[in-house]
């Protein structure tokens, strides 16, 4: 799929690039994230920082390094860039037009796709059924 818009990598999609477990991800999702870094044009939230903060925190996740080493150096490509959490964020992840699920990070996450008119990389089947209804644009990774 090749896009203009900036890809905006889910939580897991994010991990399994940092840790060159690309077989997980789709060949047309990974064809578009060499792209969208071609043009530095990969995002990722810090919800997913705290995302995976949270995962280690409760032993969902083992990281081979300390979480905040592991974040800095997945965050340490000049194609990726950090998107904070900004108020426009926080307002429309609670005003989400059609009806989502309660998960407040995926809410983030499709707030942020939507205000920075990103495309969400993702396996997550309820985020892309939401993108099915065309409240935002969505990718199987």
């Amino acid at each position: 799929m090749k896009t203009d818009f900036p890809l905006l990598l889910d939580t897991h999609v994010w991990i399994w690039l940092a840790h060159g477990d690309s077989r997980r991800i789709r060949p047309l999702a990974l064809r578009a994230i060499e792209e969208a870094g071609s043009r530095n044009a990969i995002q990722i939230s810090v919800i997913s920082v705290w995302e995976i903060a949270m995962l280690v925190a409760k032993g969902r996740l083992e990281l081979p390094i300390p979480v905040s080493d592991w974040i800095r150096q997945a965050l340490d490509r000049p194609d990726i860039e950090l998107v904070g959490l900004e108020p426009g964020i926080a307002v429309e992840s609670c005003a989400l037009p059609g009806a989502f699920h309660a998960d407040p990070a995926d809410r983030f996450l499709v707030a942020t796709a939507r205000l920075k008119n990103a495309v969400i990389v993702t396996r997550d089947e309820r985020i892309r059924k939401y993108a099915g209804q065309g409240h935002v644009k969505a990718m199987a990774g």
